[in-house]
């Protein structure tokens, strides 16, 4: 497992350029953990059913609760682009 992000700059999607990262913490309510928890379930049983043709997936495009949060997004290392 590889975790990847950038810091909110306010730059242009185009401009960005994720970063390995070597540690994140999550700041979140109980609730919120057990929601993050079932989306991961979910992207893990997409990977599983549809293999490399399961790419990614953004935790607020799955759970509108989390639209306001910072994107969470889940890849494929056996993607094909």
């Amino acid at each position: 497992m590889k975790i990847h992000g950038y810091a909110d700059q306010g730059l242009p999607a185009e401009d960005i350029v994720p970063a390995e990262l070597a540690e994140i913490t999550l700041v979140a309510t109980p609730e919120e953990l057990r929601r993050i928890a079932r989306f991961l379930e979910h992207c893990a049983q997409g990977m599983e059913s549809r293999g490399k043709a399961w790419q990614h997936e953004h935790l607020s495009d799955r759970d509108r609760s989390f639209e306001g949060a910072a994107h969470f997004v889940v890849w494929n290392p056996a993607a094909t682009l």
